[in-house]
């Protein structure tokens, strides 16, 4: 009986011992295994479909809050002192007012800007073909064009500033040149006027007209219509105003181009 129960207590020992041999066979997890994120256990993550939110420090690439508050609040300050300059009397002002006023009273170039814009980058996109200003083109011949035919009623040395033209009833008044409209509006001198400014700088001034045909801004070719000549009282000939303007002088349209 003895001999029994030693035999079955060397087998349990037997069979302890071969387990913790296989126990210690077994590669140990490291330590630092347990102490690892899902991240480094599975891969990186897919940052793809996580949303982005900007943080209110960061700016706009186009647009800076604190920069456009500065110019409005800037903007508004020039206007202030300004006022202030010309509501102020002072002697001290004056040769400040003096530069503000040449400055406001300078125009803008436009006919030359956009002579320069068409020089460096071509003429601007068109989605539709202008018809108009094509069949004009092809009936204008030479440097200028005639604004209307008919017979100068009173000269430039007469006026100091221009001509006036007798016409047919109802003529019709062309551009001289290209260029852009600057003015269009009543005048006291010549009624209903179209000034039409050119890349070269100078004017050229369409007066006492019964209808207009343009528009501010509107870049018009050689030859375009700008308008209808106002007739005259009786009735039997239409008569309209021309002069053209170099700089701060007027210069006489008779030497530049024919009306008979």
């Amino acid at each position: 009986m003895n001999r029994r129960a030693d035999e079955i207590r060397k087998r349990i020992a037997e069979r302890k011992r071969k387990q913790l041999n296989t126990t210690k066979r077994l590669p140990q997890e490291p330590l630092h295994t347990s102490l690892m994120s899902e991240e480094e256990k599975y891969g990186s993550m897919d940052y793809s479909a996580v949303e982005y939110t900007p943080s209110a420090k960061e700016y706009h690439p186009l647009f800076r809050k604190d920069r456009f508050l500065f110019k409005i609040l800037a903007s508004a300050c020039l206007v202030l002192i300004v006022g202030i300059m010309f509501k102020n009397a002072s002697p001290t002002f004056e040769q400040a007012r003096v530069v503000v006023q040449q400055t406001m009273d300078k125009e803008f170039q436009f006919a030359a800007v956009s002579s320069w814009y068409e020089d460096k980058f071509g003429k601007p996109l068109t989605l539709l073909p202008n018809k108009e200003s094509s069949k004009t083109e092809q009936s204008v011949s030479g440097e200028y064009a005639t604004p209307a035919s008919g017979k100068v009623t009173e000269t430039f040395a007469q006026s100091k500033q221009g001509v006036t033209v007798q016409t047919g009833l109802d003529s019709v008044v062309e551009a001289m040149s290209e260029g852009i409209v600057r003015y269009v509006g009543k005048r006291d001198d010549t009624g209903n006027t179209v000034i039409i400014q050119h890349a070269d700088g100078t004017e050229t001034w369409y007066g006492q007209l019964k209808k207009i045909n343009v528009s501010m801004y509107d870049f018009v070719n050689k030859g375009k219509e700008v308008g209808i000549v106002e007739n005259s009282k009786k009735g039997d000939a239409g008569t309209f105003y021309f002069a053209i303007k170099k700089g701060d002088k007027f210069v006489d349209p008779s030497q530049v181009i024919q009306f008979e």
